[in-house]
Order: structure tokens, then C-alpha cells, then sequence
């Protein structure tokens, strides 16, 4: 799968990986500050798959986490952890189509079949499912291609960790319905196109999640949004629909919420914090202006 869209992917389908990456040290993550008089609002973009053991906080990340009284971040996964799962099969299940195989290009079948085989999931069961969520129950057999699979090591769960030991509140920005949602809006050209984009070579996978690991753990922005524009598998559809409109909606919650006074910790994915239609432009068109910290 390409690793821009593994960035804008929404939280509640990502897990985390148990093998080490190649990083630069000491690690640097960009970090933004939005602030008035008596509000600040620390902008954090995650990876919301990591090697295990990565070390990605340093004091400027440490410092917002101990001012902030409470997390924000894209969902908010284990209060209900089934949650996707019923959400996925509500949502996610169609009628009159076409077998899975049918959906994807001639040249890609082969690959197909050799990733539900790997799922375990029987093959009339993603012919039930609509593009969109079948692409989500492949891109988990295709992270573990590349040697990615739960573990918790993911940027949100270890934040979550310190604010719950902190006593400190966590809200979402959108539920898991929500989130979902997005896949279900999308017409089915742009769904193929997801579809496809999980069958890609494990390996050119493996080293794009390497390189994307390197540029964000040293706070490389441009090269995160360079990889967003390079990218031909995140067609337009994709792009408007899983950044640019919840982007914009974020940027809306964001200003509502300079209203009223207190610090908080927004952690979302990095590539919405990335290119020309990131969370900080859609502030700045609201004459809001988000601070680089370093």
C-alpha cells in the first residue's frame, strides 16, 4: 500500500509494528503552536503505525504533553475497542456486486488472491463486501507483508497512556463511525483505486514506510507533503476526501475551541499537518496562525 495514503488513512485502521526502522537520532517531529490570550492548542502529527521501541519524544514534545490538560485526537479507539468491527460490517456489507476479483485490473488478480489467502477470510465473504472495505480488511494482511501488525506502539496509544496515568481527559475529533464513513462516501472508481493500492510489491511497501518513518521522526514536513503530490495511487478523490475536507473540518473545531481558555494536545496524522491543504492552511484562511515550535 502506499505509505501517503497509510498517512491519511483513518486512526481506527491502523495498528503498529514489532520491527525496528532505520531512524536518524536525536528524533525531532514537528511541532506547532496555536495560541491566543488565554488559549494554547499544541499541533502534533503522528505516525500512527511505529517500530517498536522507537524513540520520537524529546523536552519541546514532553514539555506540551505536561502543559496540556487535555488530548485531542483524530478518534478515540479503546473506550470500545469492537467498535470498528461492527462499524466496518454495518457500513461495509453490499448487495449485486460484482465478485472481488472482477474489481481490481488483470494483472493485479494473481496478487489478490494471494493476499485473501493470506487473511484467513473466506473469498465469498469480500465478494459480500463493498471495494472500500474489503481494502480495509486486505491492508491489514498487507502491513503484515511488510512486517507491520499490532503491537501498540503506534503514536496515539503511547499518548493516550500518559493522559489517562495524568489523569488527563481525551476527546475525538471524529468517531470511528465517522471515520469509516469517509471509505463509504467514496465512489467506486476511487474505492477501486484503494483497493489496488493494498497489492502493492511488499517490498517498495516496506522501503516507502522507511523512508516516511526517516522524514517525520526528524520533523521533515516537505518531504511528507512532497510524497502526498508524488503519489499516483492518491487519486484527487482520495485526497479531497480523506485530507482536505476533514481538514477543513478540524481547522473549524480548532477555532471553536480557541473560545474557550485552557492548553490542549491535538495529535493527528502527519500528513494532515503537511502540503497545501493542511490543518494549518485551512487555520490561516480563518486568519488563525499556527507556530512552528522547531
Amino acid at each position: 500500500m502506499p505509505l501517503t495514503i497509510l498517512r491519511a488513512l483513518p486512526l481506527a485502521l491502523l495498528a503498529a509494528s514489532p520491527l525496528p526502522a532505520k531512524v536518524p537520532a536525536p528524533p525531532r517531529p514537528a511541532l506547532w503552536k496555536v495560541a491566543d490570550a488565554d488559549t494554547t492548542i499544541y499541533l502534533f502529527g503522528t505516525i500512527h503505525v511505529l517500530p517498536a521501541g522507537l524513540k520520537w519524544r524529546d523536552a519541546a514534545i514532553d514539555k506540551a504533553i505536561a502543559q496540556a490538560q487535555s488530548l485531542m485526537l483524530e478518534t478515540v479507539l479503546d473506550r470500545d475497542p469492537g467498535e470498528v468491527g461492527r462499524v466496518l460490517a454495518s457500513l461495509g456489507t453490499g448487495k449485486g456486486l460484482p465478485p472481488l476479483a472482477e474489481r481490481v485490473p488483470p494483472a493485479k488478480r494473481e496478487a489478490l488472491a494471494a493476499l485473501v489467502a493470506q487473511t484467513g477470510v473466506p473469498s465469498e465473504t469480500l465478494d459480500r463486501m463493498k471495494s472500500w472495505a474489503a481494502a480495509v480488511v486486505l491492508t491489514g494482511a498487507s502491513f503484515s507483508r511488510i512486517g507491520l501488525g499490532p503491537g501498540g506502539e503506534g503514536v496515539e496509544p503511547q499518548l493516550s497512556a500518559l493522559f489517562r496515568a495524568a489523569g488527563k481527559p481525551i476527546e475525538g475529533l471524529e468517531t470511528p463511525e465517522q471515520q469509516l464513513g469517509f471509505f463509504d462516501a467514496l465512489p467506486e472508481n476511487a474505492q477501486r483505486a484503494f483497493l489496488v493500492s493494498a497489492l502493492d510489491d511488499p517490498k517498495a511497501a516496506r522501503a516507502d514506510f522507511d523512508r516516511m518513518v526517516a522524514a517525520w521522526i526528524k520533523g521533515d514536513v516537505a518531504a511528507i507533503a512532497r510524497a502526498f503530490a508524488e503519489e499516483p495511487e492518491f487519486t484527487p478523490q482520495l485526497r479531497d476526501l480523506l485530507v482536505k475536507r476533514r481538514d477543513q473540518a478540524w481547522a473549524e473545531a480548532l477555532a471553536q475551541r480557541l473560545a474557550r481558555p485552557g492548553t490542549i494536545f491535538v495529535a493527528v496524522g502527519a500528513g494532515h499537518l503537511a502540503g497545501p491543504d493542511s490543518v494549518q492552511h485551512m487555520l490561516a484562511l480563518r486568519k488563525i496562525i499556527a507556530v512552528r515550535m522547531r
